[in-house]
């Protein structure tokens, strides 16, 4: 058996979250291999929602623009029952969120992310399946297994399981997956079809029988193309696996079943019953049956090895949660990773992950779960909060161990997301620049707002005490016209900053952490809170942990 030693992650597993955790720790500098099992890319439109937030964590990382292009836009949908048009819904957000909702094939999110991987000298090592592991205070050692069944030993010092719904890093790190299945089977289908319905809306046509029951659905999600949509829709019993003994091994009924594929004409016979037009389908590039079950761990990791999306967390595709989820726990896992091996972070930095993420993933699984069989317009909350809260613009990490306790007033409150504004200008600068500018492509950052030279000592405590892995900007109030912090400083010409971060006279300071939430609010800041608060994150720099 070859060895191989050296690499800092090991990430098992190349769709969209796999990806996503790889790509921000090589952007990070750490030194990472993802192995897939799989010898090409699959070239299904499985997951096609891209929520706002999934936007914001691309734009920190600098993609967001190839997704722009790639991506059509999600304005809404259009609602049918019985064939009587219903309220339509619109996907309306604050002015101040800066992406709206998109729809983008999986396999193109994947080649996305897998181009933007290769920048950094990284590619998939596909054909390669993960078979085992062991772990130790130090690391981890992996067993691969090419396609060609040649074997070879990795020594790490972590490990990522994103390897879906039948995780192999699961079932071996011995977590539990408490869940079951729906009854019910759909089949999905790519397909062009040739109505006049309005761009960038989604389609969901049902039928009630004389209960009120819903006995028939069909949903369409629009997707780049010329009137082209990922339907889904209830599978015809003579393609039902119903009476089949070929459950998976491991019990997890989730997923595409890859022995049926539907075709054109048992597509065109649920057009026929429920579209809210006549119309011929065309075009289809797949098609699938397709079960869900709800599951999530009992744990995200245990000591250096960790899980994170579908081999999380599975549940129903209502809302389109279930991949941007996925991604956020990459996200939400890599900095954090990254900070411990580069040596700055406290010991059990990495054990937040659970901390924070696990919350998130049962608030998702119980919602999408209620959603799918009681409607969104059961959810008690008000429409906007819906509306954010899908956009995953509403998910927060208050009361984690690595966020600061909660501050008096209005604004938002640590663990919260930092929210974008614009209306921020320079005197070099001839146009005016958004927050999330300043934040692209950063690590903890720590915002000023206010005048006076409380800021330049504030950014000399975080700099020593983090070893320079904290940088500092002053955001000035409209009017000021100097800056004697030594600090790069921005006036908030429009307010917004002031109005959505809630501050008015004095000095305030946030920590914002490199996943985009606030660590800290400090109102008035004092050097003793700053440094408590980085110290439930940073090793101090004289520590001797470095």
């Amino acid at each position: 058996m070859a060895h191989t030693f050296g690499t800092d992650v090991v990430v098992a597993g190349a769709g969209p979250v796999g990806l996503t955790a790889a790509a921000e720790l090589r952007r990070r500098g750490v030194r990472c291999r993802i192995v897939d099992r799989l010898p090409a890319r699959l070239p299904y439109a499985k997951a096609v929602g891209i929520q706002p937030r999934t936007l914001e964590i691309w734009d920190h990382m600098g993609l967001t623009r190839t997704v722009l292009e790639a991506a059509v836009p999600m304005y809404g949908q259009l609602a049918y029952v019985n064939g009587t048009e219903q309220a339509r819904i619109d996907l309306v957000l604050p002015p101040e969120v800066p992406y709206g909702f998109a729809a983008l094939p999986q396999y193109e999110t994947e080649r996305i992310l897998d181009t933007y991987l290769a920048r950094f000298g990284t590619g998939i090592e596909r054909g390669t399946e993960l078979v085992a592991f062991s772990q130790d205070a130090d690391g981890v050692t992996v067993a691969l297994r090419s396609a060609s069944g040649t074997e070879e030993e990795v020594r790490t010092r972590y490990l990522v399981g994103c390897d879906g719904a039948h995780s192999i890093v699961r079932k071996k790190l011995g977590l539990t997956f408490e869940g079951s299945a729906f009854p019910e089977e759909y089949m999905l289908g790519d397909v062009e079809v040739d109505w006049d319905l309005p761009q960038g809306y989604g389609v969901r046509a049902m039928h009630r029988n004389g209960d009120g029951e819903v006995d028939d659905i069909l949903v369409c999600i629009p997707l780049p193309g010329r009137n082209r949509y990922r339907m889904s829709m209830m599978v015809p019993l003579a393609l039902s696996t119903a009476g089949r003994n070929d459950e998976p091994a491991d019990g997890v009924v989730h997923g595409l079943d890859g022995g049926h594929a539907p075709a054109l004409s048992d597509i065109q016979t649920v057009l026929d019953r429920l579209s809210p037009r006549p119309t011929t389908a065309s075009c289809l590039r797949w098609s699938s049956v397709f079960r869900i079950s709800h599951r999530i761990v009992d744990r995200y990791g245990d000591g250096r090895v960790f899980v994170a999306g579908d081999a999380a967390h599975i549940h129903p595709p209502t809302g389109a949660q279930g991949m941007n989820t996925g991604i956020q726990d990459a996200w939400n896992l890599a900095w954090k990773l990254a900070l411990a091996i580069e040596g700055g972070a406290r010991h059990d930095l990495a054990a937040s992950y659970d901390a924070e993420r696990r919350p998130v993933g049962e608030e998702v699984v119980e919602r999408t779960v209620r959603h799918a069989t009681q409607g969104v317009q059961a959810d008690p909350a008000d429409p906007g909060t819906v509306m954010l809260r899908e956009a995953q613009l509403l998910v927060g990490y208050r009361g984690s161990p690595l966020v600061g306790p909660a501050s008096e007033g209005p604004g938002p409150q640590p663990g919260d997301r930092a929210p974008d504004c614009t209306g921020l200008t320079t005197h070099i600068a001839t146009f005016p620049l958004r927050l999330y500018d300043l934040l692209r492509d950063r690590g903890h950052v720590l915002l000023v707002y206010g005048d006076g030279e409380q800021s330049g000592q504030l950014a000399q405590v975080a700099d020593e005490f983090s070893g320079r892995r904290v940088g500092t900007c002053v955001i000035r109030p409209a009017g000021s016209t100097t800056n004697t912090s030594g600090s790069p400083a921005y006036v908030d010409t429009l307010g917004e900053f002031a109005r959505l971060y809630g501050v008015s006279a004095g000095v305030t300071a946030f920590v914002v952490r490199p996943d985009g939430y606030l660590g800290a609010r400090l109102c008035p800041p004092t050097a003793a809170q700053l440094t408590a608060h980085l110290a439930r994150i940073f090793a101090p720099a004289d520590s001797g942990t470095r």
